[in-house]
């Protein structure tokens, strides 16, 4: 009975080693903080998940959101924000990609680009935020913003992928915090 259980706590230690490995398609796996610092990530104009006005939309100004940073980890050296739909038809979309945000950022004002940090190309093509611009008729689609803070800067290039960023954050992520909104365009 012993050795069984020994047997089964080694297969799953194996596994949970394996799976942080990553995703199984080659892709880095989104980096896994060491503790599970959790940052608060909040906005005046949705709250988690509620819907996101149409003015940080493509129906709309095309804003980004103003955005609320709390209990961001002692030495963080930079943060990192990722915005994606979760929802689309081919896998994750990419609509924010900034690194090396000054780590004492608390607030963002809507359409405010950080100040030194680096944004990169979303999946749109072009550097910057591209608001969320679901098909017409599907139903919600989840927006999922996500940052990052690191124990270092990030030296990426403007043209860097959100895997290449996902890959450089990967061992160095010291915490992370959600926002969650949803958006249709009916």
């Amino acid at each position: 009975m012993r050795q069984s259980w020994v047997t089964a706590m080694t297969a799953v230690a194996t596994m949970s080693v394996a799976a942080g490995c990553g995703d199984g398609t080659g892709q880095a796996a989104a980096p896994s903080p060491a503790a599970a610092h959790r940052l608060t990530v909040t906005s005046s104009a949705y709250g988690d998940g509620g819907t996101i006005p149409r003015r940080h939309t493509c129906d709309g100004a095309d804003v980004s959101p103003p955005l609320a940073l709390a209990a961001v980890p002692a030495h963080t050296a930079a943060l990192a924000l990722l915005l994606r739909d979760t929802d689309a038809p081919h896998g994750a979309f990419t609509h924010w990609l900034v690194w090396d945000v000054d780590p004492r950022t608390r607030q963002l004002s809507a359409g405010e680009h950080p100040q030194g940090a680096t944004e990169g190309r979303n999946d749109f093509e072009r550097p910057g935020y591209g608001g969320p611009c679901p098909p017409r008729g599907d139903r919600p689609h989840h927006y999922v913003l996500t940052v990052y803070a690191s124990d270092r800067r990030v030296a990426l290039s403007a043209q860097a992928s959100p895997t290449d960023l996902l890959r450089t954050l990967s061992g160095h992520t010291l915490g992370t915090g959600t926002l969650m909104g949803r958006y249709s365009r009916g």
